[in-house]
């Protein structure tokens, strides 16, 4: 009959527009994680920076030691070699 027909083709219709909505939302579950996935590059790439300025202050701090054992042998760390 055509009120069978009608309800078959909105039966396939609702079925479709179902599968859309579930693709849809495994497209923004994908999207989502790798928003996940950069937020944790960009803080591991934040702790190396904060690592790598640690270390840089450190040497500084070393070098600044060093010079001062130097001076106190009275020889001027700035001096170039003749």
């Amino acid at each position: 009959t055509a009120e069978g027909q009608r309800t078959k083709v909105e039966r396939r219709r609702a079925e479709e527009a179902e599968k859309r909505v579930e693709l849809e939302l495994q497209r923004v579950e994908v999207e989502r994680r790798r928003a996940e996935e950069a937020e944790q590059r960009v803080e591991l790439e934040r702790q190396r920076v904060e690592v790598e300025h640690q270390r840089a202050e450190v040497e500084r701090q070393r070098a600044e030691r060093l010079a001062e054992r130097l001076r106190i042998l009275g020889i001027d760390p700035n001096e170039k070699d003749p």
